[in-house]
């Protein structure tokens, strides 16, 4: 009786361990991956809002996409290209908009507090349209979310003139309010993408995507 006791309690131990060593090992990560980081950013740019709702093309903020080895972050004088006139969400404009008809005065110049930010950025004023002659420009301190090591070298020019699409590296970014990283973008991974981009095409063309060290390791 009690060897029959014993034996059931170390199967249940067993299997508890087993339970809790399947649980971390799931969420083991190698050195240098960082699937998953999402870094609070001194903005709280929504890519939901601008690249799902508004549906903005990612090649309009990132210019050097197509162009250079790096897609680059956009100066804050793209941002102002819209926001020297929007100011702040529809419902919050409106809302000043009914508040100031009640009261028989003009309707504010409402700045929510992240578009506040852009406007300090570059030392305008709190209505975005003149220079604060208190104030100096400083560049947003963004902090960069997809780090690669040093000795890996990726251009995105030549993925993006191939026809490969962001979602292809960055995930659904049009739904995420803050970026993150969606893939592991180890060298498994992207050597896998090669072969499968040779073997299937990229948009309903062949490519001859290299998996020759020497192409990103030099």
């Amino acid at each position: 009786m009690n060897s029959r006791i014993t034996t059931y309690t170390l199967l249940v131990a067993l299997l508890f361990s087993l339970l809790v060593l399947t649980q971390r090992v799931g969420g083991f990560r190698l050195p240098g991956n960082q699937q998953g980081y999402e870094p609070v950013q001194p903005i709280a740019y929504s890519h939901r809002l601008h690249a799902g709702e508004l549906q903005i093309d990612c090649m309009y903020c990132h210019t050097g996409a197509e162009t250079s080895r790096h897609a680059g972050i956009p100066p804050a004088a793209t941002c102002m290209n819209c926001h020297r006139f929007v100011t702040a969400t529809w419902g919050a404009v409106r809302a000043e908009g009914d508040i100031a008809k009640e009261e028989g005065r003009k309707p504010e110049t409402i700045v929510s507090s992240e578009i506040a930010k852009v406007y300090a950025a570059m030392a305008l004023d709190k209505t975005g349209q003149l220079r604060d002659p208190n104030a100096e420009p400083a560049p947003i301190a963004w902090t960069k979310v997809h780090n690669l090591p040093d000795f890996a070298y990726f251009d995105h020019r030549a993925h993006v003139n191939a026809g490969v699409v962001c979602q292809s590296c960055h995930g659904p970014v049009e739904t995420m309010e803050r970026v993150r990283q969606f893939e592991d973008l180890s060298m498994g991974w992207c050597v896998n993408c090669h072969r499968q981009s040779n073997a299937s095409g990229v948009k309903g063309k062949a490519v001859n995507a290299s998996i020759d060290c020497a192409t990103c390791h030099y």
